[in-house]
């Protein structure tokens, strides 16, 4: 654990000390939201409504693409992760830390696009709580499998592209959950669907950051 606080705590300083590049992927991210507002034939408030889940999260994915590519290729261009490989530290203990900052970056990324989302598509929710815990939960499922196809991709000099190619394919499964439930919230949730989502969407959460972790080594070592 002292470990694993130590590779969270690099992590997340790196992270503020690059902090303009998160403004900078946040507002990537809200330009993606108001291009996507014209995506319809016409402005029609009630179609852009209900497609208001789907545009946030396809944004935070897009966003998150720039955000997850840019700690490991800082990394290898500087061969600080050779390093941190030759130290006395536990590949587990160096995925987690990593994960575990671009989940809490994620999450605030997400949180950035809400309001912009709520004012351009009418898309506001008395539940704003919950839809916080959405995002947090969505964003769980993005930092994982994408800490690790990150690491695959800094290795090869087409890394930008190839990280894409990696990671959207395998999220479906927890995009569609985020996007359910999500537009359950926005739009109202009569039947309760809403946690079944929910519990789907934890599900795929555990499965990445288990499966994830236990490979890290072997992609890092490669």
């Amino acid at each position: 654990m002292k470990q694993l606080a130590a590779a969270l705590r690099k992590e997340l300083l790196l992270q503020w000390r690059t902090r303009a590049h998160f403004v900078a992927t946040l507002a990537f991210g809200w330009a993606a939201l108001f291009l996507f507002s014209f995506a319809g034939s016409a402005p029609d408030p009630t179609e852009l409504r209900g497609h208001a889940a789907g545009f946030l999260w396809l944004g935070l994915l897009l966003a998150s693409t720039l955000s997850l590519a840019e700690g490991f290729h800082r990394e290898m261009e500087q061969g600080a992760l050779e390093g941190q490989l030759l130290l006395p530290v536990s590949p587990w203990a160096l995925f987690y830390g990593k994960a575990l900052a671009n989940f809490l970056e994620l999450t605030l990324l997400g949180v950035g696009l809400l309001p912009v989302m709520i004012g351009l598509y009418d898309a506001g929710t008395p539940r704003g709580w919950a839809l916080v815990g959405v995002v947090a939960l969505g964003a769980a499922g993005l930092a994982a499998p994408g800490t690790l196809y990150a690491a695959m991709a800094a290795q090869s000099r087409a890394g930008q592209v190839l990280l894409p190619l990696l990671l959207y394919p395998l999220v479906i499964p927890a995009l569609v959950a985020s996007v359910n439930a999500t537009s359950l919230l926005i739009l109202g949730d009569p039947m309760h669907l809403a946690k079944s989502w929910l519990v789907l969407l934890a599900s795929f959460d555990a499965l990445y950051w288990l499966a994830c972790g236990l490979v890290f080594d072997r992609v890092v070592e490669e």
